[in-house]
């Protein structure tokens, strides 16, 4: 599994770092980015859940 950031429709809240910050984190633009690798076993559910919470739905998934 990895995740995706939309970084045109990013609005830098923030959100989807405080849920699992072992995948995402700010860019120097302050925009989410996901890590390229593969999601760690112990972030799925994480990342689904900030999938699902994101206000700008700007996160996605490739399984």
């Amino acid at each position: 599994m990895k995740a995706f950031v939309d970084k045109k429709g990013c609005i830098s809240c923030g959100l989807c770092i405080s849920i699992c910050p072992g995948v995402f984190a700010f860019d120097n633009d302050r925009k989410a980015r996901a890590d390229p690798c593969d999601v760690p076993e112990g972030s799925v559910k994480s990342v689904v859940l900030a999938q699902k919470a994101c206000p700008a739905s700007v996160i996605d998934i490739e399984y």
